[in-house]
């Protein structure tokens, strides 16, 4: 992330130039609108360029005005130091997707950002504010981006929300984290962010959706593993407890199942066979989980208490991960009727030093 440290220098002598402009701007609008309707995109920068260059004659700002070329951020620089960023939009309303929230691609030295929007929907009309006060959320594409209201009230920005203004965010070395925090504080039980989490970079998502029956057996009952290791609950009763793994398999694995439940209990009630004990009528899902027992636990081993933490809600350790888990299953099977006579624990914990 590009960074200066430059004062604020003609602010007063900026501030009328973009106001000058604005008037302006209005003004070929309300006299030329066909011709302003057809400034779409990158052919209303120019336009905003000779304008301002323009009006800045006999200004500090005479010759400084530059439009930038390419995928850089903002499209108009003056004096090396403010930036204007232009955005269109040919519907009736003040709202449109904005830049990326590292901006990466920020020219250097610029420090002071407006946003010039043009609604080319009739009637049309243009409107500037500074940068941080029209950005109202985070929505996501192909990276987290910024959501630019025109309308927005003072107070309502997204760094009203994360109580960190936008100058201390987009000079932090990761500034996704605040974001990402913000959004996690307000999730409902059993939501997660799709979108890129800074706490867990490793977990990737796929770029493919997949569907669940195209997938080879093996990778199958490995997500299965996976899932009965992540979500515990999947062993009880609870009207709700195939909802955060399907949450999980399309933004964490891209994958799309429509009956999840089958995955856990088709087949219905089965006999398992312990050692030299017959447990009959069982709930499928405890055989899948006595058959994979051993792939569990080396795949508990390898998942690091930090994320099985958040997955929990309840803090692990390296130490107890594996006893934990234990306990959370076994707590969560005392809710089935027909797992009654399985001492669910004490099974757990004899295969675990078997």
């Amino acid at each position: 992330m590009i960074i200066s440290n430059n004062s604020e220098p003609n602010r007063k002598e900026f501030d009328f130039l973009l106001g000058s402009t604005l008037t302006e701007l209005n003004s070929h609008a309300k006299n030329s609108s066909k011709k302003v309707a057809t400034l779409l995109g990158r052919n209303l920068e120019p336009f905003v360029k000779d304008l301002m260059t323009e009006i800045a004659v006999g200004t500090p700002f005479e010759n400084s005005i530059e439009l930038i070329g390419g995928q850089k951020f903002p499209d108009i620089v003056a004096k090396k130091y403010y930036g204007i960023e232009v955005k269109t939009t040919t519907q009736n309303h003040w709202k449109t997707t904005g830049n990326s929230v590292l901006e990466s691609t920020r020219v250097k030295d610029v420090e002071r950002i407006f946003m010039l929007f043009a609604k080319l929907a009739s009637p049309i009309e243009f409107r500037c504010r500074p940068y941080e006060e029209v950005l109202s959320e985070v929505v996501v594409t192909h990276s987290p981006r910024y959501l630019i209201d025109m309308n927005l009230e003072q107070g309502k920005t997204i760094f009203d929300k994360i109580k960190m203004p936008y100058e201390t965010l987009r000079k932090k070395e990761n500034p996704i984290k605040p974001i990402v925090n913000y959004y996690k504080s307000k999730l409902k039980a059993g939501e997660e962010l799709w979108w890129m989490d800074s706490e867990n970079s490793n977990s990737a998502s796929n770029i493919v959706i997949r569907i669940w029956n195209n997938l080879q057996p093996s990778e199958k009952q490995d997500i299965k593993n996976h899932a009965m290791i992540y979500f515990p609950e999947l062993f009880g009763n609870r009207n709700d407890k195939f909802n955060r793994v399907a949450v999980w398999l399309a933004t964490r694995e891209s994958i799309v199942c429509p009956n999840i439940r089958d995955l856990f209990t088709a087949g219905g009630k089965v006999d398992i066979i312990i050692g030299t004990k017959t447990y009959e009528r069982v709930p499928r899902i405890f055989l899948n989980l006595f058959n994979n027992l051993p792939k569990i636990l080396e795949n508990i081993m390898q998942i690091s208490a930090v994320e099985l933490s958040e997955y929990w809600e309840m803090k692990t350790t390296e130490k107890n991960k594996i006893f934990d888990w234990i306990e959370l299953v076994s707590e969560s099977a005392k809710s089935i009727r027909d797992a009654q006579h399985l001492n669910i624990k004490e099974i757990l914990t004899e295969q675990l030093y078997h």
